[in-house]
């Protein structure tokens, strides 16, 4: 009797465990429902928006602390009259000529020409300054340029502020001619009679015949010496409206020596 007793006493703990197992097993299993899903899919969404706005705020916070290399110096912003004087100087202490343009697709070597002073010591300046860093091979011409030195983000306008709305005067009397792989820089059309160049914005000649009808009308100041080859993978890339790359061909530029 004692011995069936407990038997049953055996069985019957074991059977509840076993439905106590289950029935865990059960809730543990059991799918969210439909409602359950949406109000989790609501957390996730505001989480994720939350997460976004703060990281839009630390960037804004760390621009703000973080001063460019034209706000340290005192010597910007450049004024129009003062533009000569200040990179003739530059151009004495900064002798280099020859620069890599770095890109997705590879390095473009550029040597820049001693007899076009004013354009090689611009370039040289806003190069060691990082100007370029933040700027996009931004129009593209198959066969005929690759224009570089602009950017839709703000850091670029706010360089362009730092540095002066200045033009440079035109050296195309130095004579160098616009042929294939010529260095050349890019000029506002408008109320521009004296041909005077933009300071940031440069183009590569793709054009294997040369672009002649642009001789004295930009200013050469340089030439492709390596990469070519890049340059044309460039100039093959798909362009939405005008002649602005799909996706962004961003760049660096390094002075060498």
């Amino acid at each position: 009797m004692f011995r069936k007793s407990l038997l049953l006493t055996i069985f019957s703990v074991l059977f509840f465990a076993s439905c106590e197992d289950k029935q865990s097993s059960s809730e543990k299993s059991a799918k969210p429902t439909a409602e359950e899903l949406k109000l989790q899919r609501k957390k996730d969404s505001t989480q994720q928006a939350r997460d976004s706005i703060l990281k839009v705020r630390k960037a804004e916070i760390k621009r703000a602390n973080i001063k460019t290399e034209f706000e340290k110096n005192d010597m910007y912003p450049i004024a129009q009259e003062e533009l000569m004087p200040t990179l003739r100087k530059y151009g004495n202490e900064h002798p280099e000529t020859r620069i890599r343009i770095k890109t997705k697709f590879g390095n473009i070597d550029v040597q820049l020409y001693r007899d076009t002073p004013l354009h090689r010591a611009n370039f040289i300046m806003l190069a060691k300054n990082d100007y370029f860093d933040n700027t996009f091979f931004h129009r593209v011409a198959p066969g005929f340029v690759i224009q570089g030195g602009n950017a839709d983000n703000q850091i670029t306008a706010d360089n362009r502020g730092d540095v002066g709305s200045y033009l440079i005067p035109s050296e195309y009397e130095a004579g160098h001619q616009h042929s294939y792989g010529a260095f050349s820089a890019a000029k506002y059309a408008e109320q521009n009679v004296s041909k005077a160049s933009s300071p940031f914005e440069f183009f590569i000649v793709m054009d294997k015949n040369g672009t002649p009808h642009l001789n004295n009308d930009h200013t050469v100041f340089g030439r492709v010496i390596r990469g070519m080859e890049i340059a044309e993978k460039i100039s093959q890339v798909k362009t939405g409206e005008s002649e602005w790359p799909v996706d962004n061909v961003e760049m660096d530029i390094e002075v060498l020596n």
